[in-house]
């Protein structure tokens, strides 16, 4: 959620700062703020986008600096509540959630420390403040101080006079820049590619000191650790906005290609491997006995609609499980399952939290499928597969979950093969229909302007409905989620059988009914659940197959998809639902790429 930078550098970091915070801002903020040594300490704060932040800081010059964007939890959107926080000579940047910090703030106030804030945040700045009294040097200042937090953490911290940062992490991403300048610290690679490409990404429990001449790093035991560089595979442009109006409209144009990335690995094959999945895939998918999908929002919207395909195709019962949800029950471990964690960041706080209760309950087959490959959950489990759709920046999710629909499909071929229950004709269909997918979705994308047309007939609606059935429902269920997050208008998706179970009492010709209509063994059931919606007076929208018998008359609209693509079907399907959420959202003239009180990488609970 929030955002940090940090820099340490020859050269005046204030500009860096203000670019990598412009960078987080597809994470959702309320508030931003930096603090600068000069050498003595400066702090700006403000409500509101990081662009009035910049007007504060135009004419501030600095070498060391901490920035950070606050998405509210303890504490109101406030200036008072904005990072940095300061105690004496010292200011703390934050990400996460401190669970004890009434604790320890009860403990702080009764050694005399003030708070001038409401967040768990200022308990860190006092909490560091007050070791320092017993440890002088900061950087074991904070290797001490951490250890009575209880929760998540990223953290960075500067003094007055101190020539150095010093950062923290636990359960909260943080990675480490090195340059030939300085050493710079950022909670998302995307904020650091303006000054460099080499990465080195810090462990939960470790705590690292930067200066311009490098980093020093400790563990979580307490001694030295040295943490590998890597190199970016992102590239600056990559997070351009470029010719596009909005970086959701960049996403949906971009599924073609980032569709083709992910599917790179099959090339020419006429035959799966399980080694797409991991060297130990082939041992470890042996003997499964069913699959466990653990995801939220968009990707536990991928995993419903995997649970068909792998159902269907190899023969595994399919369970898929809120990540919030799944570690508070009681559930029964299977060790001979599969544990599915579906990630857009790799770095969601509920997905994680739920991969590692699955392993310590006997679980150990664990597969992550994600976008980036230095993530926390690509870390956490044995098997990975990268869906390589590039930096995703708009907080509606579009070329992530039909990149993670790609992954999971390859999946459910994989797991149908490695079950004896996928002849080679079939394969080779499966993978040829695969390799074709990027000229499919091309082809969906020239919908765009009639989709376009239909737009102003949403805009002053309160209420949707959308509807698909069997392997299409679960892409009712996304492009509900997606007219809701960024056009605010209330939409729901059901299974369209039912209908006359409740939802059929809401019809009406102010509730815009949406449905998914391909050309499959239900449409001739969905073709009458169509008829109870217009025998109601309800307005009809249906997104239908070249060959679907669906005819357009008094209130029933019908746009029609290019081709027919089988079990595939619901790659394309959802195409036209992100594109419509877009143009409502145009037509309302809400802020598409940020929505109100929602954040892109929800890292804490």
């Amino acid at each position: 959620m929030c955002g940090i930078v940090a820099a340490v550098a020859e050269r005046n970091v204030v500009p860096v700062l203000i670019e990598g915070l412009k960078r987080l801002e597809y994470r959702g903020y309320d508030s931003a703020g930096l603090a600068l040594l000069n050498p003595t300490l400066t702090r700006l704060r403000s409500v509101g986008r990081v662009a009035e932040l910049e007007t504060q800081a135009k004419d501030q010059v600095a070498h060391h600096g901490i920035a950070h964007t606050r998405w509210a939890t303890h504490g109101v959107p406030s200036e008072r509540n904005a990072h940095p926080h300061v105690s004496g000579d010292l200011a703390v940047v934050h990400n996460g959630i401190i669970e004890n910090y009434a604790e320890l703030k009860a403990e702080l106030i009764a050694a005399g420390f003030g708070f001038t804030s409401d967040t768990d945040t200022e308990v860190i700045a006092h909490l560091i403040r007050r070791t320092l009294h017993e440890v002088p040097d900061l950087t074991a200042a904070v290797q001490t101080a951490v250890t009575r937090l209880t929760g998540a953490y990223a953290i960075a911290v500067i003094r007055e006079w101190e020539d150095r940062i010093v950062v923290a992490r636990h359960g909260a991403p943080l990675l480490l820049g090195v340059a030939a300048d300085g050493v710079y610290a950022a909670s998302d690679a995307a904020a650091l590619l303006q000054v460099t490409r080499q990465m080195i990404y810090l462990e939960d429990g470790d705590v690292a000191e930067l200066t311009r001449g490098g980093v020093k790093i400790v563990g979580a035991g307490g001694t030295p650790v040295e943490r590998p560089g890597v190199e970016s595979a992102l590239s600056a442009d990559a997070v351009e906005l470029g010719s596009y109006a909005h970086y959701m409209q960049k996403e949906i144009f971009e599924q073609p290609q980032a569709l083709a990335a992910t599917l790179e690995l099959i090339g020419g094959a006429q035959t799966l491997s399980p080694n797409l999945f991991g060297a130990a895939a082939p041992e470890l998918f042996d003997g499964v006995e069913a699959v466990l999908i653990l995801a939220c929002g968009t990707s536990f919207h991928a995993g419903l609609v995997a649970r068909y395909w792998i159902e269907q195709l190899a023969g595994i019962p399919v369970s898929v499980e809120i990540a919030s949800e799944y570690r508070y029950r009681a559930s029964v471990p299977n060790p001979r399952q599969l544990v599915v964690a579906i990630s857009q960041s790799g770095e969601t706080a509920d997905t994680l939290a739920s991969v590692r209760h699955a392993r310590n309950q006997g679980m150990p087959r664990t597969l992550a499928l994600c976008n980036v490959p230095e993530s926390a959950i690509v870390r956490e489990c044995a098997l990975r597969f990268l869906t390589r759709a590039g930096p995703e920046i708009g907080v509606a999710s579009t070329k992530a979950f039909t990149t993670q629909l790609a992954a999971l499909f390859l999946l459910a071929l994989t797991l149908a093969k490695q079950a004896g229950r996928l002849a080679p004709p079939e394969e080779a269909l499966y993978l040829a229909s695969l390799r074709h997918l990027p000229v499919a979705v091309q082809k969906v994308l020239a919908l765009a302007p009639s989709i376009a047309a239909w737009a102003p007939r949403f805009a002053d609606k309160q209420h949707a409905i959308f509807l698909g059935r069997g392997l299409h429902y679960p892409i009712a269920l996304e492009g509900a989620l997606k007219l809701k997050e960024i056009s605010y208008i209330h939409a729901e998706g059901y299974p369209a059988g039912e209908l006359k179970h409740g939802p059929l009492a809401l019809v009406d010709k102010e509730m815009p009914v949406v449905s998914i209509a391909p050309n499959d063994a239900l449409l001739e059931k969905l073709k009458s659940n169509l008829k109870e919606v217009a025998a109601r007076g309800g307005e009809m929208y249906v997104f239908a197959d070249a060959d679907s018998s669906v005819t357009e008359e008094s209130g029933v609209h019908v746009l029609r998809l290019p081709e027919h693509y089988g079990l595939l079907s619901p790659v394309l399907h959802v195409v036209p639902l992100q594109l419509l959420a877009y143009q409502v959202a145009l037509v309302k003239g809400t802020d598409v790429d940020k929505p109100r009180n929602l954040a892109k990488s929800v890292t804490v609970e």
